[in-house]
C-alpha cells in the first residue's frame, strides 16, 4: 500500500507520519517511511539544492529537478518496496508537483501531467491525507512569527517558503481544486484540530479501507 500526505509547509504532515509509523508498528506492520525531495543519494542532492540553494531557480528548472529526484525515488525505493508486500509512507508526492509547480509557478497542467507520468512510472497513491490549512495559519505555527511580513525575511525559510504568502494561496487552492477532481482518493482533515484527534481519523480511514 502506497500512503502519501500532502499539506502545505506548517500543517503538520511530519507529526502524523509518525504517529502513523507508530501505530503500524505496534500492529508488525513494516513500513517505509521517505520524504519527497529526498529519500536516495543522489535524490538528497537534488533537495540540497531545491530547497538550500539562494540562487534562483527558473520554475520549468524547478519542475525537472523535483521531477528527476522523484524518478531516482520511484525506481529505487518505492517500486522495490511495493513489489515486496512493505507499506510505502510518503510525506509528498506528484500532487505536490500540480499544487506547487502548476498553481503556484504557473507551468501547464498538461504539460505537468505527462512529467509527473514519466517520474511516476504511472504509481498512484492508494490513499492520500490532504491536511488544510491556511497559509497565514500554516507560517504562525511554523515559526511563532508576531507579524508575517517578517516571517517571510526569516533566516530560517528555505528557497520554497521564501516565494511568498500569495504563492502559499495559490498551491492550497490548487489542492483544493485537485480534491474536487480526485475526491475518492483524498482524505481531507483540518491540520487545525488536536494532532491525536486527526490521528484517530487517519487511523479510522485506514481500517475502513483495509476492511472494505
Amino acid at each position: 500500500m502506497l500512503i502519501t500526505f500532502e499539506g502545505i509547509d506548517g500543517a503538520g504532515k511530519s507529526t502524523q507520519i509518525k504517529k502513523l509509523v507508530a501505530w503500524l508498528a505496534s500492529r508488525d506492520v513494516e513500513a517505509v517511511t521517505l520524504r519527497e525531495p529526498g529519500g536516495t543519494a543522489v535524490a538528497e542532492k537534488i533537495r540540497s539544492i531545491l530547497l538550500e540553494s539562494r540562487e534562483d531557480i527558473s520554475p520549468i528548472g524547478e519542475l525537472l529537478l523535483f521531477s528527476a529526484s522523484r524518478a531516482e525515488l520511484v525506481q529505487e525505493v518505492i517500486m522495490p518496496a511495493l513489489s515486496s508486500g512493505k507499506t510505502v509512507i510518503l510525506d509528498r508526492f506528484y500532487d505536490s508537483t500540480s499544487a506547487y509547480q502548476g498553481y503556484g509557478r504557473g507551468i501547464d497542467l498538461e504539460v505537468l501531467r505527462s512529467i509527473i507520468a514519466i517520474s511516476t512510472c504511472a504509481i498512484t497513491p492508494d490513499i492520500t491525507f490532504y491536511l488544510d490549512i491556511k497559509p497565514e495559519e500554516a507560517l504562525s505555527r511554523k515559526f511563532s512569527a508576531k507579524s508575517l511580513p517578517l516571517a517571510f525575511d526569516h533566516e530560517e525559510l528555505d528557497r520554497m517558503e521564501r516565494s511568498g504568502l500569495e504563492f502559499y494561496r495559490h498551491v492550497r487552492q490548487g489542492y483544493l481544486d485537485i480534491i474536487s477532481r480526485e475526491g475518492d482518493r483524498f482524505v481531507s482533515l483540518d491540520a487545525l484540530e488536536d494532532a491525536e484527534c486527526i490521528h484517530r481519523k487517519i487511523v479510522e480511514t485506514l481500517n475502513s479501507r483495509i476492511q472494505a
